[in-house]
């Protein structure tokens, strides 16, 4: 990896967070501590894949360093923005409970940071689990403005460990792997900047859903496996979708395919070589995640960064115990593979009880846009370094045998139990679409949230900044609200969407094939009571839609209102974000937060707090 004499020097002032012993808050509480974690954001020349092409560097290094704090700190997370473009940081999953203003988003709670500007994101960790941040002005994402939050919980706090193992031995290990929980960074990538994929996807009409490489801990390769085998993984009863021509040698559904990009007029010649075909394979070190077999098991918690491809992990002679997930503890579940919606994580559990020796951990990409594969390696200290290959999964992510036991979500149900409210306040129906040109989504029916909303007084001091668009909806505070997702088979092919809402976990009550031809839950569960769960349903940050092939789908999200301010919902996939699948809750309408003096419209955040003296 590169990195140049500026990155380095920024790398010494800037890497290492500091933490302050006491902190009161606004209420005059004494906290435990304060950690300030400085970033410095920098554009220059990387290869993760063996490509090299411009991209983002936070303190010197791709990903970024990992935020270590505990539930209760305080944060000042701190941003010195030496790109050549505006940017902000948002905190996926963090609630920002009594922060709105830190939450990251432009034209909701802030401004875009300018080149050569600061910014302190203040907020205090409400929660414990893995979560990342990551940039959210444009595409960002897809240039590596990204890295890991870990939070480990409070003394005392309920663990579902053991519910693994029953042996004292093995729970005595499984809390040290607890403990010591290293997170791996699941990521796709393209030699193409994000700026770059957005004006093309623009300027020649086209959904962009292909790109170069999946990576590990930021490190992978280019794969070129030719299209006979590319085609190959395409299971027959989906090869009808593939009649206007076969995948590119990117592996990725041609231009051609009016079932993925419509039948509207393009401009393929602005299409560059090498976006969608022209695959050249590159050969670079693969993620190594050393395990010490002396300590019985290993946790590793699973960060999907992916801006486009759905992905899927496993690994060799490892079956991995989910017992968290979006950063809260779930019943364990014994799988062998795991599928991630963008954004998403997993945390596991894995024995290392194999012969001393390296494992394969496969990455592939298993949605229909693009068969895209890489691999890492699990490492056990001291072992010979040999490889005996023994796949779950294939290139495609599909299993490889009968007997793979795959995660499923629908199954996940948190530990210990969160129950949603019997009945709600209000019903909110938004119409997933493709609306406009190929390139554009919206999240309520045909109103698309246009990237130059980003650059609008934000709604935190003008809540009416974007009425009668059809981009807002509002809510009071402590109310229940259920969202329904509609998603018609009229707006053509559409894949699962990673609908993430920012601030809120919620229950994902209700998920159907069909159109949604109810008033609200309790009239649905009156015909299909069978679609509901109201006891304890999964509680995520994050929900996926079903498919969209030969039928209409629809998904029931239920939420409480208990955090007032502007927080953005929309689709986790990189270009439908762009492309203007969003919608703002105004949530807790009623009860507005009051916003302080450091995060007025100008503001930066204030100063930091003081280091303490050596």
């Amino acid at each position: 990896m590169k990195h140049s004499f500026l990155s380095l020097g920024l790398l010494v002032t800037s890497l290492t967070s500091f933490v302050l012993a006491t902190y009161k808050n606004s209420e005059g509480v004494d906290c435990e501590k304060t950690v300030i974690f400085p970033i410095t954001l920098t554009w220059e020349r990387g290869s993760p894949d063996g490509f090299e092409r411009d991209m983002i560097f936070i303190n010197g290094h791709y990903p970024g360093p990992t935020l270590n704090i505990e539930e209760g700190d305080n944060v000042e997370f701190v941003v010195y923005n030496k790109l050549p473009y505006n940017t902000t940081i948002h905190f996926h999953g963090i609630e920002q409970l009594n922060t709105p203003w830190s939450d990251g988003v432009p034209g909701l709670t802030q401004t875009g940071i300018p080149p050569g500007e600061s910014f302190v994101y203040k907020w205090t960790a409400t929660q414990y689990g893995t979560y990342w941040y990551h940039g959210h002005y444009r595409g960002q994402l897809e240039d590596g403005l990204y890295g890991a939050i870990n939070i480990k919980p409070k003394r005392g706090t309920p663990h579902p460990l053991g519910k693994i193992s029953n042996s004292s031995k093995d729970l005595h290990q499984l809390e040290k792997a607890l403990d010591a929980a290293q997170p791996v960074l699941l990521s796709d990538w393209s030699h193409f900047t994000s700026e770059e994929l957005t004006q093309v996807a623009k300027d020649a009409n086209i959904d962009q859903l292909c790109g170069d490489s999946i990576l590990i801990n930021g490190k992978g390769s280019v794969n070129c496996p030719g299209v006979p085998f590319l085609m190959s993984l395409i299971p027959p009863p989906l090869l009808p979708l593939f009649a206007s021509g076969n995948l590119t040698d990117k592996g990725c559904i041609p231009l051609s395919n009016t079932l993925a990009q419509t039948t509207q007029p393009k401009n393929l010649d602005l299409v560059p070589h090498g976006m969608y075909e022209g695959c050249n394979a590159t050969t670079s070190e693969p993620a190594v995640i050393e395990a010490n077999p002396r300590t019985g098991w290993i946790g590793l918690n699973f960060i999907s960064t992916a801006s486009i491809q759905e992905l899927v992990v496993s690994i060799d002679d490892h079956p991995m115990w989910l017992y968290a997930i979006d950063g809260r503890y779930v019943e364990p579940q014994l799988v062998d593979a795991m599928t991630f919606s963008h954004g998403s994580r997993h945390s596991v559990m894995v024995q290392l009880n194999k012969p001393a020796r390296e494992y394969t951990i496969r990455l592939a990409g298993s949605g229909l846009n693009q068969k895209v594969f890489t691999t890492g390696i699990l490492s056990y200290r001291g072992g010979d370094h040999s490889n005996i290959p023994n796949a779950s999964i294939n290139y495609s992510g599909a299993n490889t045998t009968a007997s793979v036991r795959y995660l499923n979500d629908h199954t996940v149900v948190p530990f210990p139990p969160v129950h949603p409210a019997g009945t709600v306040d209000q019903t909110i129906k938004l119409l997933l679409n493709r609306t406009g040109a190929v390139w554009q989504w919206s999240l309520n029916e045909n109103n698309i949230f246009d990237a130059a909303y980003e650059d609008i007084n934000p709604l935190l001091y003008n809540p009416n900044g974007l009425q009668n668009t059809g981009l807002t909806v509002t809510t009071k505070n402590n109310t229940w609200v259920d969202l329904i997702f509609a998603v018609t088979i009229t707006g053509g092919l559409q894949p699962p969407h990673p609908i993430h809402k920012h601030s809120n976990k919620a229950h994902i009550i209700g998920l159907g094939t069909g159109e949604f031809n109810y008033t609200d839950v309790a009239e649905a569960m009156q015909y299909i009571p069978e679609s509901f769960n109201l006891d304890n349903p999964p509680y995520r940050d994050g929900f996926y839609t079903l498919p969209l092939q030969t039928a209409s789908t629809w998904m029931a999200v239920r939420y409480k209102v208990e955090n007032p301010g502007p927080f953005l919902l929309h689709c986790h996939i990189n270009p439908h974000l762009t492309g203007g699948m969003s919608v703002a809750i105004l949530d807790g309408y009623d009860a507005w937060p009051v916003v302080p003096t450091e995060y007025q419209p100008g503001g930066n955040g204030g100063e930091i707090s003081q280091q303490p003296a050596a």
